[in-house]
């Protein structure tokens, strides 16, 4: 049985004139009647009555129209899926992202944009520290994904492409003696006692603390370690040391909690898209692309923090 054998069927059942189908269809009664009797041997059963000149479906054709039209309604609509699909306009994309980045503006924005313009497409999000997505992209676990550390290995065949920077804040108690400082430097924190994530936690963070520590001319003593940057700030505000943590978090607003802009230029947590290089189908390219029109005009907002919105804490909170 063919899809023509029951658009012709449904054609004569709706006209119950095999003359009139025929004229519709665009061919000759004489091939129509035909390919309606091949069609009832084939399902041995008789769906039209055409007795007295006149046709009319029988009980069974009555049913069989039901099922034929909704046959050729589910070849239809497999059709434009499939041509959605391949055009990027259906399917589901699984983007992964690193905690900080709901904060930010880049990754809501991107979401909307992208949203808005392909509607039909399922988005997956998950939260996954950075070395968690690489994992998940090369195990094909993963369409593309928000990180914050650096390039893997070359041979894993993941595309890393930095698309802005967060400057790095840093997060004290609104006892400490550096507390009203309109901002510091990192020579200022030879003395400071350090919260910070552990080191296989997935971020790169503590790597970049150690790093900007010592470019001041110390290590960094760190007396706390947490996985979340959200109980960082908690034990900030608990007086058991400062955090450095990129500057979207300064949204996380915390009784006895003051965020601190830093002049060291190295003191920036970069931001990258990542993906495998040969895995670029149709839905991750329209995603690229939503990316790249609003990845420059979200991360130059990002960047944009007043020194005044780190200094106060939450309505409220004493100071």
């Amino acid at each position: 049985m063919e899809l023509r054998h029951l658009r012709y069927f449904v054609m004569v059942a709706e006209e119950l004139s095999f003359t009139r189908a025929a004229e519709r269809l665009h061919i000759g009664q004489p091939p129509l009647s035909m390919q309606i009797r091949d069609l009832e041997a084939e399902i041995g059963v008789q769906l039209f009555d055409r007795a007295r000149r006149k046709v009319k479906l029988t009980p069974a054709g009555g049913r069989f129209l039901i099922r034929a039209r909704e046959v050729l309604a589910a070849a239809t609509a497999a059709s434009d899926e499939a041509r959605r699909m391949a055009s990027g306009e259906a399917g589901e994309l699984r983007i992964g992202f690193t905690s900080s980045l709901p904060f930010a503006n880049t990754l809501p924005d991107v979401l909307h944009a992208y949203r808005r313009r392909h509607p039909d497409v399922h988005l997956q999000l998950r939260e996954m520290f950075s070395t968690e997505q690489f994992e998940a992209l090369a195990r094909g676990r993963l369409d593309v994904g928000f990180v914050r550390s650096g390039l893997p290995d070359a041979a894993s065949g993941i595309v890393v492409r930095e698309i802005g920077r967060d400057p790095l804040l840093l997060a004290v108690n609104a006892l400490h003696p550096l507390a009203e400082a309109g901002e510091i430097n990192f020579s200022d924190l030879r003395h400071e006692e350090f919260i910070t994530f552990p080191l296989d936690s997935g971020t790169g963070l503590p790597l970049l603390l150690r790093s900007l520590c010592r470019a001041a001319g110390f290590e960094p003593r760190v007396v706390q370690l947490a996985r979340e940057a959200t109980t960082q700030i908690g034990l900030v505000a608990a007086g058991l040391g400062v955090a450095l943590l990129p500057a979207p978090l300064a949204c996380v607003r915390m009784p006895r909690v003051r965020y601190l802009p830093i002049a060291d230029p190295a003191a920036c947590f970069p931001l990258a898209v990542a993906y495998l290089a040969d895995e670029q189908g149709p839905l991750l390219r329209g995603f690229l692309s939503v990316l790249d029109e609003v990845a420059v005009t979200a991360a130059s907002a990002s960047q944009e923090y007043p020194s005044g919105a780190f200094s106060s804490s939450s309505p409220g909170a004493s100071s």
